[in-house]
């Protein structure tokens, strides 16, 4: 990743010529944004960054850090563009709320009676309302991304495909029975909108949004606008700019806009357009939606489920006798996060390319506590909380039953207490690093530097969770307070004797998508595309195993850890054993043969126009590949270690070296075929 220096990229902050003049001496809200956007985008993969705050219908400060394009230098300012993810959830559960004022649905009946064509294996669904979308408790595995995050492609086949692969699947909990992050219930919003209404989505979002608001930035990839107003993507290991991304998932994360525009959508969140969106059906957003179900004892959190909001009660606010909202957003390039105080009516939204939606929370807390502080709101800033090494204490030998097989999304654990300690390996995403938490007293296991704490809970479902409690220090940006179920303890699941073998197989083995398309940016980050196989006592991956070829979602998680939900099912096409996970398929490993090691070969895109993966062996490591591919192709290689070589519709360049043990991966339509060349 490149990095910027800070003092380049303090050059870079826009104030309004209203707010500051460039002689002017930095305001204290000014200068704190400035040294944590500067230390986000010098430190931690950000290459554009732009917030703004509106107070009270007036925009008190705008500014941008970084570059909107590395190859001419051009700054961020505040039309530059960015995709705002899953705050775009807030605009498809506004616009469910105002066609509730209108009579046209009931967010409690069922969803059913106004999207007749849903319709799961699953008679649950039936039970399935507009609210349980909008608070996340409906029950649904969570998401189906294929195809649904292209390059410079509005393709709507993500769209045009949910209701059918739903009509085969079933819920993994009963509908309201708790919350927990939910990507496919927004897209669901998204076609009862265009269901009842006869118009598109996009559409609709601008006649009885956007225009009324004068969201001039606000759009989606369907409609028409200048993509140069968008902030350029990187991704490391690639020198080039991503194509533009397009996040064909209106509903549930597919907006642009900007940071000056969100914070006047936040005014409309707050109630203050009741022409558009009521002040009642505003606050109803903002209730304490998570309460209705199953969730982590109520402590000072910032997950804390409204209707669309991530957060009804931020921390650390709520410490300061300040209610706040917070929506927070990520696709594959952009993160985003808004944040707004509905009873002061004042918003702060921060957008940028690359980076974390994380960091750009923390980085609105902060800003937004300075304001306060600067405008006489609050007399002082809590300091942040520190943390001291533990001192273990006598574990109660009761404790000691916790142990056993524990499981999330994706993968299980065995913890053992032993001595007064377990060990854990990393949690939320590598931010907590594997390591060993000893007894500490009140059922608590600590970290070794105090920061994090996990526990135990038995809930009324008669589920066993992990619970961890922690603040997550970014280094020179701040803290995050998040309290979370990370594993649920898993039921033994004995298996029969050729159960067991046939799983024993494919313990270890890597299986690779075939039906997502060549420009789609999950290739550049491939975990969705290549799945690892590994199984421990009766589960995989995270899934129950049911019988030789079939493993279902274990996890009932409420809060975040249960979301994406998947189930197994694996078969057999001409020799080749293929996996199905949201009806996508996987080809084996075993079946991916070896790039051809000699110097000329083809490559043909088959009849159903999947994908074709190969090995890089000896014969072929080393050399330079160059392809001659028809305009719809492209091709990808990895290293040994998944990492991305090269992609060819970003780098647009024909030839590539072959690392040893790496992964090549040529896709298009149907029928296409590559001319490979290997010197």
């Amino acid at each position: 990743m490149n990095k910027l220096t800070s003092v380049v990229l303090a050059a870079m902050l826009v104030i309004p010529a209203a707010q500051a003049s460039a002689q002017e001496k930095e305001s204290p809200v000014q200068e704190t944004a400035r040294l944590l956007g500067s230390k986000i985008v010098s430190d931690y993969g950000v290459s554009g960054m732009q917030y703004a705050i509106r107070d009270q219908g007036k925009i008190t400060l705008s500014g941008g850090f970084g570059v909107s394009d590395k190859a001419v230098g051009t700054p961020v300012t505040k039309d530059t563009m960015f995709g705002i993810g899953s705050i775009s959830k807030m605009h498809v559960s506004a616009a469910t709320m105002m066609l509730a004022e209108d009579k046209i649905i009931d967010i409690d009946q069922p969803l059913t009676t106004y999207l007749p064509q849903f319709k799961m294996a699953d008679e649950r669904y039936k039970k399935i309302t507009p609210r349980m979308l909008m608070n996340h408790s409906s029950g649904l595995y969570g998401s189906h991304y294929g195809n649904s995050i292209l390059m410079d492609d509005a393709d709507t086949q993500n769209h045009d495909e949910l209701l059918t692969r739903l009509q085969s699947e079933r819920l993994k909990s009963d509908p309201g029975a708790y919350s927990v992050y939910c990507n496919d219930g927004f897209q669901l919003l998204e076609l009862m909108i265009e269901q009842v209404t006869g118009s598109s989505y996009t559409e609709f979002l601008d006649k009885h949004m956007s225009s009324p608001l004068k969201l001039s930035s606000t759009k989606t990839p369907l409609d028409t606008f200048d993509r140069q107003q968008l902030a350029k993507t990187y991704f490391p290991g690639l020198k080039q700019a991503t194509p533009s991304e397009n996040a064909n998932i209106l509903g549930a994360g597919g907006l642009y806009s900007t940071a000056e525009d969100l914070t006047t959508f936040a005014e409309m969140l707050n109630g203050k357009h009741p022409e558009i969106l009521s002040e009642a059906s505003a606050e109803a957003m903002r209730k304490p939606e998570y309460k209705n179900g199953l969730w982590v004892p109520e402590e000072t959190n910032s997950f804390n489920f409204g209707l669309g909001w991530d957060a009804v009660d931020l921390a650390p606010f709520g410490d300061y006798g300040i209610k706040a909202l917070s929506k927070g957003g990520d696709t594959i390039m952009y993160h985003a996060d808004l944040i707004t105080l509905p009873e002061s009516d004042i918003s702060i939204a921060v957008l940028s390319s690359g980076g974390s939606s994380i960091y750009n929370t923390i980085f609105a807390s902060n800003v937004l506590l300075t304001y306060l502080k600067d405008t006489g709101k609050i007399n002082k800033i809590l300091p942040d909380a520190t943390f001291t090494p533990p001192v273990k204490a006598a574990m109660p030998a009761e404790l000691e039953a916790y142990s056993g097989l524990y499981g999330t999304v994706g993968s299980t654990t065995a913890i053992a207490i032993k001595d007064g300690a377990l060990n854990l390996p990393e949690l939320e995403g590598g931010l907590i690093p594997a390591q060993k938490y000893i007894y500490t007293g009140k059922g608590q296991f600590t970290s070794p530097d105090g920061s994090a704490a996990v526990s135990f809970d038995q809930q009324k479902n008669g589920k066993t969770y992990l619970k961890l409690n922690t603040h997550l220090t970014i280094p020179g940006v701040g803290q995050m307070l998040m309290v979370t179920y990370e594993y649920q303890k898993l039921d033994a699941n004995p298996l029969n004797a050729s159960t067991k073998q046939a799983w024993a197989q494919r313990d270890g083995k890597h299986y690779y998508a075939v039906d997502e398309k060549i420009n789609s940016f999950f290739y550049l980050s491939p975990s969705i595309l290549t799945k690892t196989i590994e199984v421990e006592q009766g589960y995989a991956t995270g899934t129950r195993i049911v019988d030789e070829n079939t493993a279902v979602n274990a996890a009932e998680i409420p809060v975040m850890n249960g979301r994406d939900a998947f189930d197994l099912t694996f078969s057999k096409q001409n020799g080749a054993e293929y996996l199905t996970i949201d009806g996508n398929a996987y080809i084996s490993g075993d079946a991916v043969k070896p790039i051809y090691g000699g110097p000329a070969s083809t490559s043909t895109v088959p009849a159903g126009g999947q994908s074709v993966w190969f090995k890089i062996d000896k014969k072929a490591a080393g050399k330079t590949m160059t392809v001659t591919a028809p305009p719809s192709g492209g091709f990808v290689v990895y290293d040994a270690d998944g990492m991305i070589v090269s992609h060819s519709r970003v780098s647009k360049d024909p030839s590539v070296r072959l690392p040893q043990g790496g992964m090549a991966v040529f896709g298009g339509q149907a029928g296409d075929v590559f001319k490979i060349e290997l010197k």
